[in-house]
């Protein structure tokens, strides 16, 4: 082994969904090491049992009051909204009209597209999320200024050139087959460079023609590997809507069905309202779901039924939404997912949440062979949480005799404050002062 670095704390991580396997998805050692050797990593365990083990001129880093988790996966969010969060009023479509649009048209700028990610990229990285799945904009500048940046850092990242045709500013319109042939351009220059990996991004049904849709579905044929990301059933008028425009559908899911966009990795963000056919087919064609908590209850868009998802089968991601999410912080965006579910009656254990924003995001984006968990090999993407960053927490966490009550308390009070440290690839590329 080279460049090997010993990281002592309180480690934790998932091999398998709790709600499945029970104690037997995760495991945790309260003193604890994360080994790590050329970027990946070599063994996880308890302190005592591996110090002496170590490799000689091994780097011991410590974190006494620390939890050392898999770096959390946002499985939706829009970087070129970031500079409009906690924009005041509105649903979903006119909040489209008079926030999202006008930031949007900004990014035909290459010097603004490059700001804007670095600062999007600081943010994930800030608030310890080390991989996530991005909407840029219409324009192949803002998508070629977010991979450059994600590429200079190493980050494993997702992302994609929004198609839009119709039914949005003229600005920020193009004709289906000119969007279809820049989108060839943009996989062609970044999908499989490094860590980075392309998504088609139709914008969402209302705002592409059955043409476009078409186009994005060939796309997804001509190139084994790629995924594809849009917005399904998030609010009552968009439903309406999206009946109007596609009259021939059976339902909001088969408007993409019939464009072939439907599969393993097909991310559809939200997922609110949907009917029996839709849980079914969502599950038939392993497309996965991801549940946007913060921007639902910000939007007054509605509650996802997290017990439906479960039984139909669906693999869920957690998503930010940034900017109708309110926070960077997976933390923050598990406290609404609890409170969502409280609304309706259902618990969310604070296990099966945090599985959700790590191991269980990274399988929705078919990535848990190589995050999400800390198995030998895997790449050494973490998150180091303090347990005494804020006084508050310090205090409550001294009342928790089990790790469930620790990680609920983190949930609950935690935000970006609690992260210590991100590492990416075993290097800290983010350090809280």
């Amino acid at each position: 082994m080279k460049q090997c670095q010993a990281f002592r704390g309180r480690v934790l991580h998932f091999t398998d969904n709790p709600q499945h396997s029970g104690e037997a998805a995760y495991e945790y050692w309260s003193d604890g090491m994360l080994l790590v050797a050329d970027g990946k990593i070599h063994h996880a365990g308890d302190w005592n049992s591996l110090a002496s083990k170590l490799p000689a001129g091994t780097e011991c880093i410590e974190y006494p009051h620390h939890l050392l988790i898999p770096g959390f996966v946002d499985s939706h969010i829009h970087y070129p909204q970031t500079e409009m969060i906690a924009a005041y009023g509105e649903q979903l479509l006119d909040w489209l009209q008079r926030y999202t649009f006008p930031v949007e048209m900004q990014f035909a700028d290459p010097d603004h597209c490059a700001a804007v990610a670095r600062w999007f990229l600081d943010e994930l990285l800030r608030n310890g999320t080390t991989t996530a799945m991005v909407f840029c904009t219409v324009h192949p500048t803002s998508v070629d200024a977010l991979f450059q940046e994600a590429w200079e850092r190493r980050l494993r990242l997702i992302a994609g050139k929004v198609l839009m045709d119709r039914n949005a500013p003229e600005a920020l319109l193009e004709d289906a087959e000119t969007g279809y042939q820049s989108s060839q351009q943009l996989i062609e220059r970044w999908h499989g460079v490094d860590r980075l990996s392309y998504a088609v991004t139709p914008r969402f049904a209302p705002t592409s023609s059955s043409e476009q849709l078409a186009l994005a579905g060939k796309l997804l044929k001509q190139y084994p590997g790629l995924y594809l990301q849009t917005h399904l059933s998030e609010n009552l008028a968009e439903l309406a809507w999206v009946k109007d425009l596609y009259p021939d559908a059976r339902h909001y899911l088969d408007v993409y069905a019939q464009a072939g966009l439907l599969g393993p990795r097909s991310v559809f963000a939200h997922g609110i309202h949907l009917c029996a056919d839709e849980w079914n087919r969502l599950a038939e064609t392993d497309s996965v779901l991801a549940h946007c908590p913060s921007s639902n209850l910000f939007l007054g868009s509605g509650l996802f039924d997290l017990q439906q998802a479960q039984a139909s089968g669906v693999r869920l991601g957690m998503g930010t939404d940034v900017g109708a999410g309110t926070s960077f912080s997976m933390l923050q965006t598990l406290a609404d997912a609890y409170k969502v579910q409280q609304l309706q009656g259902v618990g969310l254990e604070p296990l099966q949440a945090l599985y959700m924003a790590t191991l269980g995001g990274a399988r929705a984006l078919s990535l848990d062979h190589l995050i999400g968990s800390f198995q030998p090999g895997y790449e050494a993407d973490f998150t180091v949480l303090d347990l005494h960053a804020t006084p508050l927490i310090q205090q409550r966490l001294e009342y928790c005799r089990e790790l469930k009550d620790l990680l609920f308390v983190l949930q609950t009070l935690g935000d970006d404050r609690c992260v210590a440290a991100t590492y990416i690839l075993g290097q800290c590329l983010y350090q809280r002062l």
